[in-house]
């Protein structure tokens, strides 16, 4: 009998590749020779890469007729044995549908957030778990692995890892906490101010400097922490993500919201603190791990993207904070 070929979809972001891992892992588990082509972003698709996960990584861009075209044209040529949309938007869902892929498995509507979604799948799944994770693993499932989700290791490239050694000598950094104060949408960041006043309690207490990671369209974050860092000194970078991986391996600790490399870093083992306000980390928190999350009680959850700071993120304090990298770090108070 021949071996199984699944189609995987996850086009993005960062935290949601690292989510669904532990999913497509499973399926590889039970399936240790079947062939997984994942269709992602192009931007992502070194990080999928990273997990060996999937026999080949495809790339499509959505917002290009051209190259949704030819996705379509790449998935009508051969057989599949099911499709696999972890992602749950039409622009996912629509590409196993129009490359006439027999058997489609997806979430159902009570699991999807864009109306209609679920009429492009075969097999609806009604999803008992909360992590997004874990609701992952329930379509992997749905497609015959064993168990819904298994352990996944991420190979961070050798060059990246020499390069980032070398910067770090050139810093004179051995051991580093790295601030994470991005999160795609503002609503969900703790203020930069809070990151600059733990920069200097860290270094002040502890003789930790900081680096801090912000992403394209974030140098104001890392402006405004440096600002309030007194003599901390931290470091902003603003790296490609091979290098990233390897700086956030090599961290001490690592302290940010719900973003994708606090997802990411908690992945390559590093201890993490999260900051949650609107998201509920119930669902979309690290997964697995002993971070130590903090996020103020009675806070009702919410999605809504915007620019002010929620009033749940201004409720975790600075020292409560401090004091939760401490204990991530083993140092006694």
């Amino acid at each position: 009998m021949p071996e199984p070929r699944f189609l995987v979809v996850r086009l993005g972001a960062l935290g949601d590749i690292v989510h669904t891992f532990p999913a497509v892992s499973a399926l590889r588990e039970t399936f240790p020779n079947a062939e997984i082509i994942w269709i992602t972003h192009p931007r992502w698709k070194f990080l999928v890469e990273t997990s060996t996960l999937a026999s080949q990584v495809w790339t499509t861009e959505t917002r290009s007729l051209p190259s949704l075209r030819k996705t379509i044209d790449d998935l009508r040529g051969p057989s599949w044995d099911a499709s696999i949309d972890y992602q749950g938007l039409w622009k996912s869902a629509a590409l196993p549908f129009f490359g006439g892929i027999q058997r489609r498995i997806g979430f159902s509507s009570k699991t999807i957030r864009e109306f209609g979604v679920p009429l492009l799948y075969t097999d609806k799944v009604d999803c008992a778990t909360i992590h997004i994770a874990d609701q992952n693993g329930e379509l992997s499932q749905r497609a015959g692995s064993h168990n819904p989700v298994a352990p996944f290791t991420l190979q961070v490239p050798q060059a990246d890892g020499n390069e980032i050694r070398d910067h770090l000598q050139k810093l004179n950094l051995d051991r580093y906490v790295i601030l994470s104060p991005g999160g795609g949408w503002r609503s969900k960041c703790w203020p930069p101010e809070r990151f600059g006043q733990l920069s200097q309690l860290l270094w002040d207490s502890l003789g930790l400097r900081c680096v801090v990671n912000c992403g394209p369209g974030e140098e104001d974050l890392a402006l405004a922490i440096r600002e309030c860092s007194g003599d901390a000194d931290p470091v902003p970078y603003n790296g490609s993500l091979g290098p990233l991986m390897a700086l956030l391996r090599n961290a001490s600790c690592i302290v940010g919201g719900d973003t994708g490399p606090l997802h990411l870093a908690i992945a390559l083992g590093t201890p993490a603190v999260a900051l949650f306000g609107p998201t509920d980390p119930a669902r979309n928190g690290p997964y697995r791990s002993d971070t130590i999350v903090l996020r103020a009680p009675g806070i009702v959850t919410t999605h809504s993207r915007n620019d002010q700071t929620h009033p749940s993120m201004l409720q975790i304090q600075v020292p409560e904070v401090f004091d939760a990298v401490r204990r991530r770090l083993g140092v006694s108070a």
